[in-house]
Formats: C-alpha cells, sequence, structure tokens
C-alpha cells in the first residue's frame, strides 16, 4: 500500500478506540495461579486502562500476511477447492464476491469452491471484518493466491507431460495442451497435495474488463440455506450435553456488586450458579431453567451518579481533550491559512450540528456456545473479529492463544457492533464452571443495553465564501462522534479540520461507517446552507466547488437520473441532494419527500455510486439498498434515551428502527469504473442520505433541521430557518 493508504488503515484502526470492554478480570484460585507463575517472587507492574483497538489487540500489518499458497487455497483430489481467510460473512455477501474472485482467478466453476471463514485454528490471521477493508485487500490476495496456484498447475502439467509450457491452458479446472490436446484436471494434477509454492509478487491478473466470473450478478453462495431456514447462525449451535447460560446483569453502567445471595437458585437441579467478582451467572438445562434461577437471586449493587441525554451536548464538548502540538494525537488537517481565508470571505456561516446516540440493531443479538475440553477452549460465535477475541478469551482465562480456537458461523448482521468478544466470554466462564458446553443468547433488551453504540457528537463548522460561490474558508470541529470521514472532497483553499476526543458517557464504538455519516451529514447540510445565503441551485454550488472528477461524475449521474434540473420543491413537496466518498468510493444522493402537516414521509431516493470495478452487480446493489434502508433510522427517529447509567429505550416498541411502511421507492445507478480497482462498499451508501432529507426539509418548509434524529415525533413547530 502507499503512505496515504496505510496511513488510512491506521486510521481506521484506532478510530473509537475507547470501545470499553464490560471488563471481566477473573479471579484466580491460588492453586491456578502458583501453577501459572511457578515459585518464586513475583514483581507486578500496574498500568493504566488499555484502549481497545478496532483491530484487536495484536498488532499486524495487512502485508504481514503468510506468502505459500498452501496457508490459502487447497485443492483436492476430486477438484474441489477449499479457501481459507479470516474474514467473516455478515450478511455483507462477501462469500460470494471472494469465491467469485477464486474462481475468476483459478479458472474453476464458483461451485466448486467453498470458503473457510474466521476460524482461528484454520485460517490466516486477519485484523478483522470492518472498514470496508474486505474488497480492497482480502480480494486481492485472494485473486494473487488463486493466479500463483493457476500457474503453479501450469508447471506441474508442463513437467508430467515434458510439454512447453506456453502451448498450456487453464480453464474449467484443467490444464490442456493446444498442442497435444491433451489435459488433466487440477485434481488429477496435486493428488490432494498441498502447494507449497511461495505467491509471486506480481503473478499475472485478468483485468477487469476481462472478468467472466467476477464482475456479474452471481446469487448469493448457500442462499437457498438462508432463505430455508437450514443455515445454522451462532445462536443455532448446538453441543452435546449442552447447558443455557443468563447472565445478572447489573443495576446501571459501572455499578459494582455489593452483596449476592444465591437464594434458592442452587436448589435447582442441574444449575450451577457463578459468582466471579462482579460476573454472576447461571447455566441450566434450559433458558426457563436458567430464568428461574436468575430471579431467585438477591444482589445488591453501587453505581456512581452519572450524566443525563439532556445535557450530552454540554458535556462531549466541555470533556474534549484538549491538544496543543498534537504529535501522535487526535486526526487534524490544516491547508493554507485559515485567518486569511476568512478574511478573504464576502460571506461567512458558523453552525452547529449535532448527532444522537443510536444501537446497532442487528437481526441477531450477540450469541455465543462455548465449550472446554482438556484445558483448550472453543467458542462459536457471532463476531467481526475472531482473532481479537481469541485474544480477548486467552487474556480472561489466562492461556496462550493456541490454546483458544475461535470459530464465526455465518452471522446474523454486525453493521460494526460485533468487535468484542462479550458474549463469548461470558459462555465460556460459565462452561469452564459447569464442565459441561454452554449457549448464551443475549436478549434484545441486553443487546440494546449492554452493547456499545454509535457515538453522539457535536461538529461546529465555519466556513467563508465569495459572492460567485468559491468556497474560501472551512472550519470544521468533530466533538467525540470520530474522525472518519473529516475530510472535505471540495477543493477549499483555507482549511482546518480536527476531531476532539472526549470521556464518553455511554459504552461507544464502530458502526456502519464509523463517524463518517455524522460528518457527512454536517458538511452536507451546511453546503446547503451556503448555497441559499448567496442564492445558487445546491447542485451547481456543489460543482463549482469539487475538482475531484470521481465525486463529480457521481453527482451528475444522480442528479440526471432523478433529473434534478426539472423538478421543482413546494410546500408540500421537498427535493433535496447530498455527496459522500469514503473509503474509496464515491456516492450522491437525491430524494423526494412529502410534507403533510407535522409528516414527513419520504417518496423516492435515487442514488448513484462508484467503488471502482464491481465484483457482483447484484450484491452491490443489495448492499446499497439495505444501507439506504438502514440510513433512515438514524436520519429520522432513531436515538438512544439514557439517564443516569441507565438505557430508557431497550426495547423495540420503544426504539424505532425502519418499518416497511418507512420505506421510499429506491433507484440505484452503478457508476461501474472497470479502470480501477475495486473498493468497499459496505459503508459509503449510507452518508449523503441523512443529509439530503434535511436538504428535502428545508427546501419544503424552510426549516433547518440540524439534529440527528431530525423528525423523531414530527416536524417541530420551530419558524423557518430556525435550529431544530
Amino acid at each position: 500500500m502507499n503512505d496515504e493508504a496505510t496511513s488510512d488503515l491506521l486510521l481506521e484502526v484506532e478510530q473509537h478506540a475507547a470501545i470499553r470492554p464490560l471488563g471481566y478480570g477473573f479471579a484466580l484460585g491460588r492453586r491456578d495461579f502458583f501453577k501459572l507463575l511457578g515459585s518464586g517472587v513475583v514483581v507486578c507492574l500496574s498500568t493504566g486502562p488499555a484502549r481497545t483497538q478496532e483491530s484487536g489487540a495484536r498488532r499486524h500489518s495487512e502485508e504481514d500476511l503468510p506468502q505459500s499458497i498452501q496457508a490459502w487455497l487447497h485443492i483436492a483430489e476430486d477438484g474441489r477447492v477449499t479457501v481459507y481467510t479470516g474474514k467473516v460473512e455478515v450478511g455483507q455477501n462477501i462469500r460470494t464476491s471472494l469465491t467469485q474472485q477464486v474462481a475468476e482467478e483459478l479458472r474453476v466453476s464458483a461451485s466448486s469452491i467453498g470458503l473457510i471463514m474466521g476460524d482461528t485454528a484454520l485460517t490466516p490471521y486477519d485484523m478483522g471484518t470492518f472498514g470496508s477493508r474486505t474488497t480492497p485487500t482480502m480480494g486481492p490476495q485472494l485473486r494473487n493466491v488463486s493466479a500463483a496456484a493457476r500457474e503453479t498447475l501450469l508447471d506441474l502439467a508442463a513437467q508430467r507431460w515434458h510439454a512447453d509450457r506456453s502451448s498450456l491452458v487453464a480453464a474449467d479446472g484443467e490444464i490442456s495442451d493446444r498442442n497435444s490436446h491433451r489435459s488433466v484436471a487440477y485434481g488429477e494434477l496435486t493428488k490432494g497435495r498441498e502447494l507449497v509454492q511461495v505467491i509471486g509478487d506480481d503473478p499475472a491478473l485478468e483485468p477487469p474488463s476481462q472478468w467472466r466470473i467476477a464482475g456479474t450478478p452471481m446469487p448469493k453462495v448457500d442462499g437457498r440455506a438462508f432463505v430455508t431456514g437450514k443455515h445454522q447462525y451462532p445462536s443455532d449451535v448446538i453441543r452435546p450435553g449442552m447447558l443455557h447460560g443468563k447472565v445478572l446483569r447489573p443495576s446501571a453502567f459501572r455499578a459494582t456488586l455489593k452483596s449476592f445471595d444465591p437464594g434458592g437458585a442452587k436448589q435447582i437441579p442441574g444449575v450451577t450458579v457463578v459468582r466471579d467478582g462482579d460476573f454472576v451467572g447461571v447455566a441450566a438445562p434450559d433458558l426457563g431453567m436458567a430464568s428461574k434461577a436468575l430471579q431467585a437471586m438477591h444482589a445488591e449493587w453501587a453505581a456512581p451518579p452519572q450524566t443525563s441525554e439532556a445535557t450530552l451536548f454540554e458535556d462531549v464538548r466541555k470533556a474534549a481533550t484538549e491538544e496543543t502540538d498534537n504529535p501522535g494525537g487526535p486526526p487534524r488537517f490544516t491547508a493554507g491559512s485559515i485567518e486569511r481565508g476568512f478574511s478573504s470571505a464576502d460571506h461567512t456561516l458558523a453552525q452547529s450540528y449535532r448527532v444522537s446516540y443510536i444501537a446497532h440493531v442487528p437481526l441477531e443479538p450477540r450469541a455465543a456456545v462455548a465449550e472446554w475440553q482438556d484445558g483448550k477452549l472453543t467458542v462459536w460465535t457471532g463476531t467481526q473479529r475472531p482473532f481479537a477475541v481469541r485474544d480477548e478469551l486467552a487474556q480472561a482465562f489466562r492461556l496462550s492463544s493456541d490454546k483458544v480456537r475461535v470459530l464465526v458461523p455465518d452471522t446474523g448482521s454486525a453493521y460494526g457492533g460485533k468487535h468484542t468478544g462479550d458474549a463469548a466470554v461470558e459462555a465460556a466462564r460459565l462452561a469452564k464452571a459447569a464442565n459441561r458446553p454452554v449457549k448464551l443468547v443475549w436478549t434484545r433488551e441486553e443487546e440494546f443495553t449492554w452493547a456499545y453504540f454509535r457515538p453522539a457528537g457535536v461538529i461546529d463548522v465555519k466556513s467563508g465564501i465569495r459572492r460567485d460561490g468559491s468556497l474560501v474558508a472551512w472550519r470544521f470541529d468533530n466533538y467525540n462522534s470520530g474522525p472518519a470521514g473529516l475530510r472535505s472532497p471540495y477543493a477549499i483553499p483555507h482549511q482546518a479540520i480536527e476531531f476532539h476526543p472526549t470521556d464518553p458517557p455511554l459504552r461507544q464504538g464502530s458502526y456502519r461507517g464509523l463517524a463518517a455519516p455524522a460528518n457527512h451529514f454536517a458538511r452536507e447540510v451546511h453546503m446547503d446552507e451556503l448555497a441559499h445565503i448567496i442564492g445558487m441551485d445546491s447542485l451547481e454550488f456543489r460543482m463549482k466547488n469539487l475538482s475531484d472528477a470521481r465525486a463529480r461524475a457521481v453527482l451528475a449521474t444522480a442528479a440526471q437520473k432523478f433529473d434534478w434540473q426539472r423538478e421543482k420543491s413546494s410546500p408540500t413537496r421537498g427535493l433535496g441532494i447530498a455527496l459522500g466518498a469514503e473509503k474509496g468510493s464515491y456516492v450522491a444522493t437525491c430524494v423526494e419527500l412529502e410534507i403533510a402537516g407535522r409528516e414527513v414521509k419520504l417518496k423516492r431516493v435515487v442514488e448513484a455510486f462508484e467503488c471502482g470495478a464491481v465484483v457482483n452487480l447484484n450484491g452491490l446493489e443489495n448492499q446499497i439498498a439495505g444501507a439506504i434502508m438502514m440510513s433512515l433510522g438514524g436520519a429520522l427517529f432513531e436515538a438512544i434515551h439514557f439517564g443516569n447509567g441507565r438505557i430508557l429505550n431497550p426495547h423495540l416498541v420503544t426504539y424505532r428502527v425502519p418499518r416497511f411502511s418507512d420505506l421510499p421507492k429506491i433507484e440505484v445507478e452503478i457508476v461501474n469504473r472497470k479502470d480501477l480497482a475495486p473498493a468497499g462498499a459496505g459503508e459509503t451508501p449510507l452518508m449523503a442520505v441523512a443529509p439530503a432529507i434535511s436538504n428535502a426539509i428545508f427546501a419544503a418548509t424552510g426549516i433547518r433541521l440540524r439534529s440527528l434524529p431530525m423528525v423523531p415525533d414530527g416536524l417541530p413547530a420551530n419558524p423557518p430557518g430556525t435550529h431544530a
């Protein structure tokens, strides 16, 4: 990777490093203590709390990968191809797109390929499935592996036949000799043996313009199993003799256990009660008995006074970390002289934008099955970071990492919310006490309360423009929500952009797109406000300040598809437009909405998207449509309500997510750039939806909404143009 790409990756790895683990520090028995350390003098050194990295505790470069074909790919004697990757499938359909890329380079049918994903005992180390990194990093890696395997097979055939290698062709899972018309299947060549050759530096890859399997709208691998219910999610895993676990949750965040009485729980047949520090849980033959055991317990918790939602935005701004010289500190970008920029402006505008905490709401809550055998731990769980969870388990139970195995069945969504191993650690502790496998599945209330949230934040923007619409100054300060998407895609000569981390009131971490949707919301609503000040069309104003050809192309495509120049807003009909650029891909969104009294009804969304060469058109269209649907919640009504260490709306009946009745007509226009390498596409489609909606509401009503969610209870009764 080049320096800029490496810098972007490191930033991605570090952001939201304040994901606080639930923090289990299990007690160590006296015998175990000395077994671990042996005899002698023990010197303990105390340090401050560690920052949890998004990519896990260990530092690895994406270039620090096994270079032997055998680590990644195996061809069986029957021709079946098995591919190994530490990436995981959480609904984004990468199992399909990676299969296509292997099939393309190895020149076999996609149906002959099986992927083993996210198994720490079998797959190469991987930082995790996050940040839209699978397509631009794992895709090329597996293409290189497959191309190297193909070339090795050609070598084997040439040696076997003593043939001119240039006359040999690899196609349809076999090597053919054009001169002698002989052919041999891959499996017959390998005899099931491992290909121990090293992957070359520059294997010959098929360019996207010549793809035959990649680049096509291939149906989802194993799609039928998902539709029929045959697929086994983490919460479906069953082990022989398995028990079911439940955890006694604290009364509030940051609470400690003052007193505990198991009451009648220990008298329930088959129930194991565990008390380990502040951790209390049970393992029972079924969920009903586990719940009954929890109800029989008596616990008293002590929790410190904590802040509430009412003062959230003031709190995050006051608690911001002040950095003076910023060496290795929070992200900051400057260009030109911000003072000179403002002095040359004809108009200046200063506004603040706010985003609330929201929850991930995965279809499948956190789940894990843990099993101990001969001092080794195996856990089946849904996580985006199997190797990080392996290390988390090893640390919690004082094991070497080679004694822990984490397997990740294809999981019921994550959206950045399954980076930590909370359920895995809890299930493993209960299984250790019960000496039986234990399954633990969080309830929806636990998921809403004890998982981490998308960070809330305040974003202050001050800008300067000239009368002709040229942007000359841009000051952008993000408090707490995060640095992703911080940089502007617009050509502005004088800029000062900075992220200010804080000590957050709630457990927070990665969410689909990280902070980029928040930063795009602030930036694109502010751009609309500037266009209004000088009386310029929103599309024209953006184009005037864009030099990036790819950004201009998606804007033009979306506007043409939407018919932006001809359509007009009215008091009952609003039109809005916004631009996004993130993770190497570009998006432009146009929306049409209807205003009926205080009700806002989204009618149509047109989104143009460009992520380089498209690997799977069908999968990409689904990703974009799904992202648009998901983004409606955070834009319109999703928000976590909290007070004094407690979540006040921890159920779907009180936390509203998008419903079928909320969905507009969605039109996706993909700009397929076969001349560019594929980029990730799981996050960028979210970026421009919320600001486009805000801009459309203003176009219809004159009410400028600068806070997310915008209309949790309908349009505010504010006078036009006021902050809402």
